[in-house]
């Protein structure tokens, strides 16, 4: 029987639970929030980043899952945000999944060896992802809230919420590219990441 402190399940389990920790902080205290016309706001932030360098180093399930679950408790610990908890987790789940099918499956990412092919690939999963996000994290929020909230403001949230998205999303690509570069070398070498937590 394998000892708990070396099994890859558990091991996988509480790199997510740092993930989620880490996209839960970076939301929620290093964010700028943009009040919107009815009480609600929109932040600039570098939530998704997270969400997607999870993703990039821990697997596609595992960091998609830490992501959305960071984001969402984030949202549920927010009395601005609560009422979009449930459209957050789907919404950075299929984010987490778009990156993880584009590096992990697509573009192989563990397995390449060279730096500007990793580079490459790092940079085209957060592109991929970070585009469906800023299509359609604003749109299904505007949805939401005329349809099951029935926001009166919501064309001019929706407004202002692809304005930031976009740039959340821009800003997001530059740094999940950066600090993938600078954590993959090191955590594949203390063997905390590798070829078994990206299939996972």
């Amino acid at each position: 029987m394998q000892n708990s402190a070396t099994d890859p399940k558990i091991r996988n389990l509480v790199l997510a639970g740092v993930f989620a920790a880490l996209t839960y902080i970076v939301f929620t205290f290093l964010s700028i929030p943009i009040p919107t016309p009815g009480g609600g706001k929109v932040s600039v932030h570098l939530g998704n980043a997270f969400c997607i360098l999870g993703v990039l180093l821990l697997g596609t399930g595992y960091g998609s899952a830490a992501g959305a679950l960071g984001l969402v408790v984030a949202d549920l610990l927010d009395p601005v945000y609560i009422i979009e908890a449930p459209i957050t987790f789907v919404l950075k789940l299929l984010m987490g999944l778009i990156a993880g099918l584009v590096a992990h499956r697509l573009l192989h990412i563990d397995e390449q060896t060279e730096h500007p092919r990793i580079l490459r690939a790092a940079a085209i999963a957060s592109a991929a992802a970070l585009l469906f996000n800023a299509i359609c994290d604003p749109l299904a929020r505007y949805a939401y809230k005329i349809l099951i909230i029935g926001k009166p403001a919501a064309e001019v949230t929706l407004a202002v919420n692809m304005v930031v998205t976009i740039i959340n999303s821009v800003v997001s690509v530059f740094v999940v590219v950066i600090l993938y570069m600078a954590l993959r070398a090191p955590l594949r070498k203390l063997g905390l990441i590798g070829e078994s937590l990206s299939e996972a």
